[in-house]
């Protein structure tokens, strides 16, 4: 089932109720979900390899932690910020300050950051162990399975 972005973010406690969560595709809530977003947002850093690698450790501990209390929503937003530190990092990588498109809306010219493209490695190792994990993946195939 579709991510709901027409939930009342501001006030569902997520971890106290998880059926209103729906994992949809890749990234989708990641910083719209409560009350992980304000347990992972403040360690995620992409700049350099030094920050990724300390940032990705902590939210792939964040990810395990999750799972160890059989806290499926908690453990598949940890999964999305791994991701978002992968395709976040990528973007920087290809394109100084981040931006792909121009003001006039034309693509802007790649110019590859060597330091970033080593975040983005070290964020997508992290990120490749979660969303590969069998006991995570078991977790995400019941939960859609009972909610959606």
């Amino acid at each position: 089932m579709a991510f709901d972005y027409d939930l009342d973010f501001d006030t569902i406690d997520f971890r106290k109720h998880p059926e209103k969560y729906r994992v949809g595709r890749g990234e989708q809530g990641v910083l719209l979900v409560e009350p992980y977003k304000s347990e992972i947002l403040p360690h995620w850093r992409f700049k350099t390899p030094e920050e990724a690698e300390k940032s990705s450790k902590k939210i792939y501990e964040q990810f395990l932690d999750y799972k160890k209390n059989n806290d499926f929503v908690g453990a598949d937003m940890a999964r999305k910020f791994l991701q978002m530190g992968y395709t976040r990092a990528r973007r920087y990588t290809n394109y100084k300050g981040g931006r792909k498109y121009n003001e006039e809306g034309e693509v802007n010219k790649r110019k590859i950051d060597p330091v970033k493209a080593k975040s983005a490695s070290i964020f997508e190792e992290k990120w490749k162990l979660a969303r590969t994990d069998e006991e995570y993946l078991k977790m995400k195939k019941v939960h859609q399975k009972e909610f959606g």
